[in-house]
């Protein structure tokens, strides 16, 4: 079966989740085999070779449009051309990764919703955001054979609204099992000079992530507060983080060792996010045996499946208090650090590669076009 991934996404200024996942996923696929991957993104000129080759470099080929990316998105949102067969065939499946939806024609195509938080809380997305998103995906309802979500969470929220069950697949993101050894711990925590205890955080600095309700929550927290991530669109962090002053570490963007590492050694994972897709931070913090403090309601608390303490993230008490907790009793930090382990052992890539191959075969199943 060839598959013509959409990999712009690698492309954007900040990734983010979704494009680690993606990345991920299509690892997972090359090993599992049964499926021909071909990338299909923007123009990029002598600058397009490859995205961010720390994190997201592509081992597939890819098809460059002769289009640059405003241009292609909106020439696919608006005017229905190019089409992906004209850039990449022969297909038997599109997968619009990222939920901007290519005109298939008659090939069958699966989209993947990471979350529609756009539709329920669209203050915390730009101004081009509100727009551009419910757009994208009315035209990924109207033309995908099969949606992905990877949770459920997200999955009730698209038959809320208007998707078919029968058109959804729920495929939850895996997580790497990267090994770490206690010399390269005590290495990375010397080279960021980070104390022996600490709060972690990471995540791309946006609204929705909380890091405002997690910084409020750090003022009765006995421990420095270290924050891993990119500037979003609305705030580049330093009035979110001056309450802590040098209580707080930031540190930006990382290298993958070196945040798997930062997991390591971190005292405690906080992650109260409003609203996510999945969460995937959650899940790479547990996979290094550290304890794990998110939201309640969200796809968070699905990620985590029963792993972690759960707190109401409008609540900035509540998650000081559970930071507190697990920070000040050893048993409840070693309960939670077992249990995340074993979650983050059930939680694979390969597992997630084989959903999507299902998926594929699903919507090739139901070829035709409803373009």
């Amino acid at each position: 079966m060839r598959v013509a991934v959409i990999v712009e996404q690698f492309w954007h200024p900040v990734p983010g989740g979704t494009g680690r996942a993606t990345h991920k996923t299509i690892r997972a696929l090359q090993r599992a085999g049964g499926v021909e991957l071909v990338g299909i993104a923007a123009r990029h000129g002598d600058q397009g070779s490859g995205p961010d080759a720390d994190s997201h470099d592509l081992t597939i080929p890819v098809v460059q449009s002769r289009l640059p990316r405003p241009l292609l998105y909106e020439g696919w949102l608006r005017l229905g051309r190019p089409r992906t067969t004209r850039l990449a065939e022969p297909l038997d499946v599109v997968w619009a990764s990222a939920m901007v939806p290519p005109p298939a024609s008659s090939v069958p195509m699966v989209s993947t919703v990471h979350d529609l938080e756009f539709l329920d809380h669209p203050e915390w997305n730009s101004a081009r955001g509100r727009t551009f998103f419910p757009r994208a995906f009315a035209a990924t309802m109207k033309r995908s054979q099969i949606i992905v979500t990877p949770s459920q969470h997200v999955a009730d929220r698209c038959v809320r609204a208007g998707i078919p069950a029968d058109r959804l697949r729920v495929v939850p993101w895996g997580v790497s099992k990267s090994r770490v050894h206690r010399r390269e711990v005590d290495e990375v925590r010397a080279n960021y000079d980070l104390p022996d205890r600490f709060v972690l955080w990471v995540g791309t600095l946006e609204p929705r992530k909380n890091l405002a309700g997690l910084v409020q929550a750090m003022a009765t927290v006995d421990a420095p507060l270290v924050v891993v991530g990119p500037d979003g669109w609305a705030s580049d962090g330093t009035d979110i983080l001056r309450p802590l002053g040098d209580r707080c570490h930031r540190l930006g963007r990382v290298s993958d060792r070196d945040l798997h590492l930062l997991y390591a050694a971190a005292s405690v994972f906080a992650f109260p996010s409003h609203a996510e897709g999945f969460g995937l931070p959650v899940l790479e913090a547990m996979a290094q045996g550290t304890p794990v403090v998110t939201s309640s309601g969200t796809a968070t608390a699905e990620a985590a499946g029963g792993a972690a303490l759960l707190v109401n993230p409008a609540d900035p008490e509540a998650i000081a208090a559970a930071l507190n907790e697990v920070l000040q009793k050893t048993s409840l930090a070693e309960e939670l650090r077992v249990k995340g382990l074993a979650r983050a052992s059930e939680m694979s890539w390969d597992r997630t590669a084989v959903g999507y191959l299902e998926a594929f075969r699903s919507a090739h199943n139901r070829r035709g076009s409803r373009d």
